[in-house]
């Protein structure tokens, strides 16, 4: 009876990877040593400048927005060159080297605007590197499992992030900002390594791709998967982001470190299920594991509009961390779906960079609602926009399970 559960569980474990590449799992380590630097830092930043520079919600909002909005204005760039030249590889090394270079600089910071400089410069290198990087995580496995591969990327970035919190919530009593701010410079090292090993396909530069131009690339782009990039940037506009769950922890009496165990345990959640979530979308379609994404987001700020304590935030964070796993992943794998099949790079770099271009203004609105009006303003926008995006979304065509 052993002998047979544990070949029972041998066997769900190859299931479980079975398709996935060595260069997915390469990949996969790369973003695990990012994330752990990254996470180091960044769900400290909201903290960082309310509690040491005392800044408000509003320049909160405007680090996270103008981050995402600079680092998709070279998302489309660099899918877009890398569809032209067909190398990846250059552009994913040099976006990581980038990021990872940056984050000691925050450790000198004196202000909310070398806050905003420092996070505008490490997204620079994130902005080149997604793209390239995603198109290489399509090129590297089946289209039947495409999903799960995404989805076994985005779980290894979110161990690293689970780790990185952890380190983060373990390392503040002790060394304080400024210097775990410095310590995060090594996982990134790592990181920078391993993408030595990760190979790409050598594909011969196409006639169609040779001399088109990046507009029209955006030409060749589908109806359809204009129509969802649409739909993703309406929510991403009322899509506030973790820094306002962890100024909610903090708006009703929690302390820096609980907040960061409650970021610890999104990302616990979010690592859980995104690998099932990717698998749900190889089996039923990408549209229908989004929507429930979209609902989740919904129930997440309609709830936060009425939070007032520990236990409630906590079921909140979980929840978030379930949205967010089924859509971060299945979000790429939709849209690598309705590309052409020279253009994923340029079409994952045009979903990107719409989605990263709401950032800065949703985000300033966002913390605007929250310092002028209310934290519960800010909720109650999240949930109106995220409505309208489900509304909208039902014209998109139901074309996201692909055919094989």
């Amino acid at each position: 009876m052993k002998f047979f559960r544990k070949n029972m569980k041998k066997q769900r474990k190859i299931k479980i990877l079975k398709g996935i590449t060595w260069n997915i799992f390469l990949l996969g380590l790369v973003s695990l040593f990012t994330d752990i630097s990254s996470q180091m830092v960044f769900p400290l930043i909201p903290l960082f400048l309310t509690s040491v520079l005392g800044s408000g919600a509003y320049l909160v909002g405007i680090v996270e927005g103008a981050a995402e909005t600079t680092a998709s204005l070279f998302k489309v760039i660099s899918g877009y060159w890398s569809d032209k030249i067909r190398k990846r590889k250059p552009f994913v090394l040099f976006g990581y080297s980038l990021s990872s270079l940056t984050k000691p600089l925050f450790a000198f910071a004196n202000s909310g605007f070398f806050v905003l400089f420092a996070r505008v410069i490490e997204r620079i290198g994130k902005g080149l590197r997604t793209a390239p990087r995603d198109a290489i995580v399509a090129e590297s496995v089946n289209e039947d499992v495409r999903g799960k591969a995404y989805g076994f990327e985005r779980a290894m970035d979110g161990i690293g992030s689970v780790m990185g919190a952890i380190l983060a919530f373990m390392l503040l009593p002790i060394l304080g900002y400024r210097k775990i701010f410095l310590f995060a410079f090594f996982p990134g090292l790592i990181a920078i390594f391993i993408i030595l090993f990760v190979k790409e396909k050598n594909a011969p530069v196409k006639k169609e791709t040779k001399n088109i131009s990046l507009k029209v690339s955006f030409k060749e782009l589908s109806f359809n998967l204009k129509l969802f990039i649409i739909v993703s940037s309406i929510f991403a506009l009322g899509h506030f982001g973790y820094a306002f769950l962890l100024l909610r922890a903090k708006s009703i009496g929690l302390t820096d470190q609980t907040a960061i165990l409650l970021y610890v345990l999104f990302y616990i959640v979010y690592v859980l299920f995104s690998i099932p979530a990717g698998i749900l979308s190889d089996k039923l379609g990408r549209k229908p594991v989004l929507m429930i994404g979209y609902l989740l987001f919904a129930i997440t700020s309609f709830g936060l509009i009425f939070t007032s304590g520990i236990y409630s935030l906590i079921l909140f964070f979980a929840i978030y961390g379930m949205f967010f796993a089924m859509i971060d992943g299945v979000q790429r794998a939709f849209v690598v779906d309705l590309a052409p099949e020279h253009l994923k790079g340029t079409a994952l770099g045009s979903f990107h960079t719409a989605t990263g271009l709401v950032a800065l203004p949703g985000g300033f609105i966002a913390g605007l609602l929250w310092d002028k009006i209310s934290p519960e303003a800010t909720f109650i926008y999240g949930c109106i926009l995220t409505l309208i995006s489900l509304f909208l979304f039902m014209f998109v065509k139901k074309n996201a399970k692909p055919s094989y």
